[in-house]
């Protein structure tokens, strides 16, 4: 996985080949199909990885003991702090999931779309939470959602080609503020 994570970010999903792998993984082309059936499902695999980093991050958060009492502005910026943490830790990982599973084919987009759905209740959730407290207006932000979701992925893919030339920190804050945008909260003047 790692063998093929550095030929995709490096070189291209679509110049790398399984024996560039294999011979960079120091493995043979059988061992490879033992673990994976195809080029794609390793490329599906890196993904997951960090795309699973950040919800996973995203969750530890949402576990914290005062997360209900905190308001949405520092709610959402806790909430990307520790998702841009997380994805940003291994740049060639996200180089991978932003940048080379686009046009990479049929069942790698439907498992793009299946994780963007997952995105998508969590951020109508977070929309649902933000108008209950008052702090956002009552629409339906379903729209809103879908570029939000698209901001996010391209700030990264963004983020991802320029190699470390945004720190992780204002990464989260810029896309807080995004979201906030979004919902319509006030920015913190600190931020």
């Amino acid at each position: 996985m790692t063998a093929g994570r550095d030929l995709f970010a490096g070189h291209g999903y679509d110049r790398t080949t399984i024996g560039q792998v294999c011979s960079s993984a120091k493995v043979s082309m059988r061992a490879f199909y033992e673990e994976f059936d195809s080029k794609q499902a390793l490329l599906l695999a890196v993904h997951e990885k960090v795309t699973a980093a950040g919800m996973e991050a995203v969750a530890a958060v949402m576990r914290a003991p005062d997360i209900d009492s905190v308001p949405t502005a520092e709610r959402i910026g806790r909430l990307f702090g520790a998702f841009a943490e997380a994805v940003t830790q291994d740049v060639q990982g996200a180089k991978v999931a932003y940048v080379e599973v686009l046009a990479a084919g049929r069942e790698v987009e439907e498992h793009r779309l299946m994780w963007r759905s997952l995105w998508t209740d969590f951020f109508v959730a977070e929309m649902g939470r933000a108008v209950k407290l008052g702090e956002a207006v009552d629409r339906d932000y379903s729209l809103a959602i879908v570029a939000l979701i698209g901001a996010v992925n391209e700030v990264l893919a963004h983020w991802s080609r320029q190699a470390r030339s945004v720190p992780p920190a204002l990464l989260a804050r810029e896309l807080a503020r995004l979201t906030l945008g979004t919902l319509g909260v006030p920015i913190p003047e600190e931020w």
